[in-house]
């Protein structure tokens, strides 16, 4: 039998939106965030020497909104990048201040509101969860649509102009890079043998289409954040998880769970993105060098996501692909683990394909609202198969 990590390591809208009021979270901040945005002491005096000529001497120091914590994307790419990377190739004169989205006090539907308004000047967003406000951003990685990593490359290439256009007409945020973890995969503390075994469970979920997913299987959906994952289980409030492979084992899951399923719900896709007034305070050749290294760590972070989505089902099972070295960077207290595989079967599949078309097509074409639809089929939805029902 060939194991799924061995096949994984080898891959508008024209209206504008109500802009919702301010949170309590927003309003304590923007005072401090409109002193940082006024030019030109936002980022810099003059651009560095380094990179746009000897009369620039001034130092840029850049506060940065990572991913995750404790998570490999984080840990291993996103941090080394902006404290190492980034100093290195400017040679000091361009530095940064990094810390992971879930530790910076940012309720995740906020974040990509908090960097339109200049409260976060360069920050991460997970798409499926702000959209909880703007519903045709979680288009991207809808459940089910890409459940394998070529297919989701195939999305994203397609929707990404759109992507860059609508971050910047309607939240004022700058698209400097589409980020994606390994794939999200159902976690459960008892037996099953197939996706349908789910009804009735309590299952953790992170997003709202998620939960309509899950709903569509007849089990109940518990949304939490990322951190609360291993405590919900732990304390029985759920008796699955939906979370990713590699990251479900960095955190712990396998020690509170027995079983993981390999079907791919969904691969959290996030956006890198920058305040536009903060973008454009910047030095052109200040952004010229970020685009060409954010770039090149985009595509580190996809080849990463990809390779650790098996990488993550080897650790959570104890097979010996789970490298050592891996074990050792997940703060020393990973052990492989002893979970069931649960292989995805014809049946899996063919739930999928119902639950896309008959659940998460129409409810979110429903909550998205005029033009949706159409929009989504002329980018990606026809080409894939898996179009959208549009009004008549």
């Amino acid at each position: 039998m060939r194991l799924p990590w061995d096949a994984m390591r080898t891959a508008s809208r024209g209206h504008m939106p109500r802009r919702p009021a301010p949170s309590r979270l927003a309003r304590a901040l923007l005072p401090t965030a409109l002193l940082l945005a006024t030019p030109p002491s936002l980022l810099a005096q003059t651009p560095p020497a380094a990179i746009a000529g000897p009369a620039a001497d001034a130092p840029i120091r850049l506060q940065v909104v990572g991913g995750l914590d404790g998570v490999s994307q984080y840990t291993r790419l996103q941090e080394p990048f902006w404290t190492r990377r980034l100093p290195e190739v400017t040679g000091g004169r361009v530095t940064a201040d990094i810390a992971p989205f879930d530790r910076s006090g940012i309720r995740g539907p906020e974040a990509l509101r908090l960097l339109r308004l200049g409260v976060t000047l360069f920050g991460t967003a997970l798409l499926p969860v702000v959209a909880a406000e703007e519903p045709e951003l979680s288009s991207v990685d809808l459940p089910g649509i890409a459940p394998d990593m070529e297919t989701l490359r195939r999305i994203v290439a397609a929707k990404r102009s759109w992507l860059e256009n609508t971050l910047r007409d309607r939240h004022e945020t700058e698209l400097l890079g589409i980020y994606v973890y390994p794939a999200q995969v159902l976690f459960c503390n008892r037996p099953l043998s197939g996706m349908m075994d789910l009804r009735g469970r309590r299952v953790r979920t992170p997003s709202a289409a998620v939960s309509e997913w899950v709903a569509g299987l007849g089990a109940v959906p518990v949304l939490t954040t990322f951190a609360e994952t291993v405590p919900s289980v732990r304390m029985g409030i759920v008796e699955c998880a939906i979370t990713g492979t590699l990251s479900g084992w960095q955190i712990g899951l396998n020690e509170v769970t027995t079983h993981v399923h390999a079907m791919a719900l969904g691969w959290g896709v996030s956006i890198f993105g920058a305040n536009r007034a903060a973008w454009a305070a910047l030095p052109p050749a200040v952004r010229e060098m970020l685009r060409s290294e954010l770039s090149a760590l985009e595509a580190r972070i996809w080849d990463a996501a990809d390779t650790e989505t098996g990488l993550g089902l080897a650790c959570n099972t104890g097979h010996p692909n789970c490298p050592a070295e891996l074990m050792a960077s997940s703060s020393g207290r990973r052990a492989r683990g002893r979970m069931t595989l649960v292989p995805v079967t014809p049946e899996d599949d063919a739930t999928r394909r119902r639950l896309v078309k008959d659940v998460i097509m129409p409810r979110w074409a429903d909550r998205c609202g005029p033009g949706c639809a159409e929009t989504w089929n002329a980018q990606v939805g026809t080409a894939l198969g898996i179009a959208a029902p549009q009004e008549r």
